[in-house]
């Protein structure tokens, strides 16, 4: 069988992932620029990339691969597969009148389910192996080759109560090339209104992967997050920063609380308490009441490091609000790092999340 000279795989699996890869690029430029009233143009970025992905795939089925490739080829079709319908579902929003608020998100969503089908495969072909890191980190080769190896016990990707049709459970990244005794950062990254924990991982699993930071993406117990009652909530998510910090080496000052939306809101709420554990706050296109500041007190606000981020074309909260955050904490005391984004609609900035780490492990 012939092979590749780049990485040693199969030139028919070679050309299956290479434009799988494109494919899930093209929509995670859609999910970032994503912006109600230009809806159709964004969903015009796909261009041809799904015809070329579904020839891709018809080509690939149809390779005679060996029988010990074949949980390779049965991955590799499964995560195609759903990005294909993710390209589906937002051509169909776009002549929709429903747009972007209705099934064009659902067509995101597959997007996250392609990612989650590939995953497994980053410890096995190289391509794949690297796009789950960092641009930052990509002529990082002891990385790469780390992240080759065998995994240790407890690493990688793991749910807890979380499949995603459940509510109230989490979900976890640990690199897998980190030990019990490898000090970490963490990061509590939650999701917005009516999301899921499971999906929203993905979120930040590269910097994770890439930087040594342990990840948990809670899920609400409800729709979204309680901000009437939050205790529950909150138990939840001091209860999944306990279960991390007592499997594995977490560093008591870089404890992140971060989250978009309904996320970010809680962020505030369960950050500003008095007995909140997290050391660094990050709401995302959040929205915040002064009020807030009630339940927190001027020790706990003084010197306290949050890094908000807000689009100006934000559609759901208007980034007054977030100016208004800015000014209100900075003048309690708290240490604001403020980023105004002036493309950024109600959707999550990716990019941001190494300058997060940068900051959090400044």
């Amino acid at each position: 069988m012939s092979e590749s000279a780049a990485d040693g795989v199969p030139r028919e699996i070679t050309a299956m992932v290479s434009q799988l890869l494109r494919t899930l690029d093209t929509l995670a430029t859609i999910g970032r620029r994503m912006h109600p009233p230009r809806f159709s143009e964004v969903v015009g970025l796909l261009g041809d990339q799904d015809d070329a992905l579904d020839e891709a795939v018809g080509r690939f089925r149809d390779a005679p691969l060996p029988s010990r490739l074949a949980g390779i080829k049965e991955q590799l079709a499964e995560s195609a597969d759903l990005a294909l319908s993710g390209c589906l579902e937002l051509r169909k929003a776009a002549r929709s009148s429903a747009g972007a608020q209705g099934v064009g998100f659902r067509g995101l969503g597959y997007y996250t389910l392609a990612v989650e089908a590939l995953y497994p495969l980053a410890g096995v072909i190289p391509a794949v192996n690297q796009w789950f890191i960092s641009p930052a980190q990509h002529d990082d080769d002891q990385l790469i080759e780390a992240l080759l190896e065998p995994p240790n016990p407890g690493t990688g990707v793991h749910h807890v109560r979380n499949e995603i049709n459940s509510r109230g459970g989490y979900s976890v990244y640990v690199p897998e090339y980190m030990t019990p005794d490898t000090p970490a950062p963490i990061v509590m990254g939650m999701h917005g209104g009516s999301g899921h924990g499971r999906t929203f991982l993905w979120t930040w699993l590269r910097e994770a992967r890439s930087r040594g930071l342990i990840l948990v993406a809670p899920t609400s117990t409800g729709a979204t997050w309680n901000f009437g009652d939050p205790d529950r909530d909150l138990g939840l998510i001091e209860g999944a920063l306990e279960q991390m910090r007592s499997a594995w080496n977490v560093q008591s000052d870089r404890m992140l609380l971060t989250g978009i939306s309904d996320g970010g809101t809680m962020t505030y709420v369960g950050g500003l308490i008095e007995t909140s554990p997290f050391t660094h706050l990050a709401p995302i296109a959040a929205s915040f009441n002064p009020v807030l500041l009630e339940i927190s007190d001027p020790s706990r606000l003084n010197g306290l490091p949050i890094y908000i981020v807000h689009g100006m074309l934000d559609w759901m909260f208007s980034v007054q609000v977030a100016r208004m955050a800015k000014n209100t904490l900075g003048s309690a005391g708290a240490s604001v790092t403020y980023r105004e984004i002036r493309d950024l609609s109600h959707t999550y900035p990716t990019e941001e999340n190494q300058l997060i780490v940068d900051w959090l492990e400044g």
